[in-house]
């Protein structure tokens, strides 16, 4: 959410801004803020000239009937009443006007940084760099639902009984697969600095409306009937969270967090036939990065977090590339995001595993976190947030550059301890061939 005073003071930037991001159906709500605003300034200004006047006559009654004026007293007597009146009015308008302003407010979207390249949708977004030599195998490598099957790692029909689609069951090896990549990615973290939390799964509404656009959340989240509590679909949301209402010390600062919880989504909406099996779930789990700072220190920070999934990949020899997203692809409170994508052999191209975002100060605004600085001034914080890891998904990538023309999977040196000191994964039939091993 922007400044109300910046888009008082900036309303063809705001509108400009609109008309980068392709939401030309929003600009009239700059126009609407501006008028609404204005209102309730002239309505806050009168009311506080008119509680100023009333205590002030107020207190010529006594002294007029002390003197034995009475009908002055009773004169006077009207004009309070006549200014009570109005006064209730007015403090009955109030809050009417700023909980309109607020709506317009909350859908405005963030101003984008400058480096953020301009267009529509997804399939404008920027490639950055490649890191790794993406590699096509001399064989088919086979859907990645094939693949764990051969393990007798996955049970969807099972899942689908119990949960309906969008559900899975992980067995065996792969399981231990998906948890050993988690443990992985949590002491990768630790290890580049930053403090380890489990944060609560479920978070209030005020939280929400904090950490995301309206649209996000309808799009998202589970809400639990009955109570204000709504499912995370990322752990972001409560770690942020965490902060509202708070003056964090400038010393303090930067809070560098990585987060582990399970994510919750309703993923709405009609999917491609590559976004199957794992690939796009209701539930998952995630190691997350947090950064909490102040504004001078964000783009550093954000480029700090996207090289540490860069890093986590290729440490496992996962060919990866980074992809600017374009204004259009932004969400509303972002200034600016990349995403991570991992090489996939059998689709002959990239895919998303990993997003990282830098919001300004938009979070902080709605949710009211706050630094005091070394002037005893309170300023708004930044608030970052990128992915490390977020298994099942991950898992295509590592069982699709990883796999083996005779069905097995080798498991890279760092995630053996995690592997019970395995370097190997030998499944019950070939997937490839669909020959049982002998």
């Amino acid at each position: 959410m922007l400044d109300i005073r910046f888009v008082r003071e900036n309303p063809a930037l705001v509108k400009e801004n609109i008309r980068k991001k392709f939401q030309d159906s929003k600009l009239e709500l700059v126009d609407e803020v501006i008028r609404l605003d204005a209102e309730s300034r002239r309505v806050q200004q009168e009311a506080d000239e008119l509680r100023s006047r009333k205590n002030q006559v107020s207190k010529q009654i006594g002294a007029l009937m002390a003197k034995g004026r009475r009908e002055e007293a009773e004169k006077v007597k009207a004009e309070v009443a006549e200014i009570s009146d109005r006064l209730k009015a007015l403090e009955e308008r109030e809050p009417l006007l700023r909980e309109e302003v607020q709506k317009r407010m909350m859908v405005i979207p963030n101003m984008i940084d400058p480096s953020v390249p301009i267009g529509p949708d997804d399939s404008h977004n920027v490639e950055n760099q490649r890191y790794g030599e993406p590699v096509v195998p001399d064989f088919a490598v086979p859907y990645h639902t094939d693949i764990m099957e051969s393990f007798g790692g996955i049970d969807l029909d099972a899942a689908g009984r119990v949960a309906g689609n969008g559900f899975y069951y992980l067995v065996g090896d792969i399981a231990r697969l998906h948890s050993a990549i988690l443990s992985y990615s949590r002491d990768f973290m630790i290890d580049r600095g930053f403090t380890y939390v489990i944060p609560p799964y479920m978070i209030r509404s005020n939280v929400v409306t904090g950490v995301m656009s309206f649209a996000e959340m309808d799009a998202m989240m589970y809400k639990i009937e009955g109570e204000d509590l709504y499912l995370i679909g990322t752990s972001e949301h409560s770690m942020i969270g965490r902060f509202i209402d708070q003056i964090l010390p400038a010393e303090q600062l930067p809070l560098t967090l990585t987060s582990y919880s399970p994510c919750f989504r309703k993923e709405k909406g009609a999917h491609g036939i590559e976004e199957r099996g794992v690939y796009r779930i209701h539930q998952f789990e995630k190691q997350e990065m947090i950064v909490v700072c102040e504004p001078e220190q964000a783009m550093d920070w954000y480029q700090k977090l996207w090289q540490n999934t860069v890093d986590f990949f290729r440490s496992m020899e996962i060919p990866v590339r980074t992809l600017e997203c374009c204004s259009g692809d932004l969400a509303d409170l972002k200034v600016k995001s990349c995403d991570v994508e991992a090489w996939s052999p059998r689709q002959k191209k990239y895919f998303e595993v990993g997003s990282c975002s830098n919001l300004g100060d938009a979070q902080a605004r709605r949710l009211k976190i706050r630094i005091k600085g070394e002037d005893g001034k309170n300023h708004l914080a930044y608030t970052l947030n990128n992915t490390c890891v977020a298994p099942p998904r991950m898992l295509i990538a590592f069982l699709e550059n990883r796999l083996q023309a005779d069905g097995s999977v080798t498991i890279p040196e760092v995630l053996r301890p995690y592997m019970g000191g395995k370097e190997i994964l030998i499944p019950k039939y070939n997937s490839i061939t669909g020959k049982k091993n002998s």
